[in-house]
């Protein structure tokens, strides 16, 4: 594990995140009018959740933890950014949709969670989380490690195959990397989406936003996110690959689809952007 990475993503994100919810406008009456951020993979694979306590790991803003408050759920978010979590706090307060979120590095709360006994019967991450993680084998015990016998994981990422092409779809990173991705840090994915991540109308917000603090980004292909999991004492139920990525416009061009999903354009054959997992313990 390298933590002192994390600290530099810490930063990375603090300064991201302000430019990211300046262009998604008043969220906290999106969500009092009944509005959700999640999209059909996310619940297909969570299941029923109300009435259940869960955990969402690196669950920024908060916007993905009211809306499975919304369903029901009790949740609690954990995050490493301190802007993200004052916001989803205050987020949680004006939307009127209680939830608890707790800002810490990942692997820090997870031992403290062990070492309080906390569980859950669910545990969700979804989008851009294990990419800012030094360590598979790490995340996957913690998770173990709070599940309640029984407890379900469910997780949705982008595809790491998709992430070997640069902006422009030319191959640009290898599939199997050793070591941390030095970027110029977390940039304004929000912007680069538009409409697709916008919470309500896409608001013009902060423009030609450049993150004054660098980021460390991990690989992890998922033939080592499930030999974690399986290490770790989890059961795989479902691994599922998806043709499209929800929301983030990650290159260019991209061909929109209904309920903003992104493809490749029809001049490309078809290509894994996402995929999902659903496990238990």
């Amino acid at each position: 594990m390298t933590i002192d990475l994390h600290e530099a993503n810490r930063l990375s994100w603090n300064a991201a995140t302000i430019a990211h919810n300046s262009h998604k406008g008043d969220q906290a009456a999106f969500f009092r009018s009944g509005g959700t951020t999640l999209f059909p993979e996310e619940l297909d694979l969570l299941g029923d959740i109300a009435g259940k306590e869960l955990l969402h790991l690196q669950c920024n803003a908060g916007q993905d933890s009211l809306s499975l408050a919304q369903r029901g759920a009790r949740v609690t978010g954990v995050d490493i950014s301190d802007e993200a979590i004052d916001f989803a706090k205050r987020l949680s307060a004006e939307a009127l949709i209680p939830a608890q979120f707790e800002r810490a590095d990942l692997f820090t709360w997870f031992e403290q969670a062990r070492q309080q006994h906390r569980t859950f019967d669910r545990v969700f991450a979804s989008y851009g989380t294990i990419c800012w993680l030094s360590d598979i084998d790490t995340w996957a015990r913690g998770i173990a490690s709070v599940l309640k016998p029984g407890g379900q994981f469910s997780f949705i990422e982008f595809h790491p195959f998709a992430l070997v092409f640069d902006e422009e779809w030319k191959p640009r990173y290898g599939y199997f990397k050793d070591g941390p991705i030095i970027e110029s840090g977390v940039g304004d994915y929000v912007a680069q989406s538009g409409d697709t991540l916008a919470v309500d109308t896409y608001h013009t917000g902060t423009e030609n936003f450049t993150n004054p603090h660098p980021s460390y980004e991990f690989s992890w292909g998922i033939g080592e996110v499930v030999s974690a999991l399986v290490r770790a004492g989890l059961t795989l139920d479902r691994l599922v690959e998806y043709p499209y990525m929800n929301g983030w416009r990650a290159f260019e061009p991209m061909r929109e689809l209904d309920g903003d999903r992104l493809a490749p354009p029809e001049t490309m054959p078809n290509l894994p952007l996402m995929y999902g997992i659903a496990a238990h313990k």
